[in-house]
């Protein structure tokens, strides 16, 4: 058995996947060759590590002093 991850860890893992900007050849992909466009616009999640802080909520646990 392998160590088994926090629940923490699995959402800022999952969150860490979500960029400010998209990849430049995606904007190739969406809007074609001659189309200059932002690759922000593409993403719908602009995420800034100083302005907005991820929600997580630490788990409910056992009161130690209950046993």
């Amino acid at each position: 058995m392998g160590k088994r991850k926090t629940q923490k860890k699995v959402k800022l893992a999952s969150h860490g996947k979500r960029r400010k900007w998209a990849p430049f050849w995606t904007v190739l992909k969406k809007y074609g060759m001659g189309k200059r466009k932002h690759p922000s616009e593409i993403t719908r999640v602009r995420r800034n590590w100083r302005r907005t802080k991820l929600k997580i909520k630490p788990r409910r646990e056992k009161k130690k002093h209950l046993g």
